[in-house]
């Protein structure tokens, strides 16, 4: 008998992202209350949150982190083990993360408001795994685009909650085998089935965006 697959979110926010609400042990509490068997912590910038998070459930966390790059896309790395500045070219940063033994993950690659057909080019030259169902993408068109080009490059692709209030986790997920570290989720990668797929409000954005000013002083995009 198969083992059941895991539920698995790649791509979601504590509040060590300077626009997400949600404590590290907060995470951890609404993921598993969610039935999410494994997800990323994919902060801006810094793996703080997801060293935080799998210090309390090592087991469930994925310690990544996202990052945007010159070009003004993002990228992510999962299974990290140190963190890669900001500001690299889209290349570099993804071979910093190959560097590391990690996995290129190209978030929302058309949620952007100008080029974004350009910016999805560049990221999916690069990428492992494509996210092709993000719940905060709420232009429907963002998510079929980069369901159809991911179909068409031939990569793997997933349903994340881009979660950054601890009430978005479990809005999307993705369905696949059991895996246990980078090369055994690339096996299994190719099996994903993006199953949840709940779109979140705009006014998602605009509470992280009041947010970020409450912290920096000024919104981040």
């Amino acid at each position: 008998m198969s083992p059941a697959p895991f539920r698995i979110d790649l791509h979601a926010h504590t509040r060590r992202s300077h626009d997400a609400w949600t404590s590290p042990a907060q995470f951890v509490r609404r993921a598993a209350a969610a039935g999410i068997d494994r997800i990323a912590v994919t902060d801006h910038g810094t793996l703080d949150g997801a060293r935080a998070a799998a210090a309390v459930d090592p087991e469930r966390i994925i310690v990544g982190e996202e990052m945007r790059c010159l070009e003004g896309v993002d990228l992510i790395g999962l299974f990290l083990t140190t963190t890669i500045p900001d500001g690299r070219t889209a290349r570099d940063t993804a071979e910093a993360i190959h560097a590391q033994g990690g996995v290129v993950y190209a978030p929302h690659p058309f949620a952007y408001l100008r080029q974004g057909a350009e910016r999805a080019a560049l990221v999916l030259q690069l990428a492992d795994v494509v996210e092709v169902f993000n719940s905060r993408a709420f232009v429907p068109r963002w998510n079929r685009q980069a369901r159809e080009a991911a179909r068409e490059a031939g990569l793997p692709g997933f349903a994340s909650s881009d979660a950054h209030f601890p009430w978005e986790i479990g809005r999307a997920w993705t369905e696949l085998p059991p895996f246990t570290d980078a090369r055994s989720f690339l096996d299994a990668a190719r099996l994903a089935m993006p199953r949840g797929v709940r779109t979140g409000s705009p006014l998602l954005f605009a509470g992280s965006l009041l947010v970020s000013v409450a912290k920096t002083g000024r919104p981040h995009f």
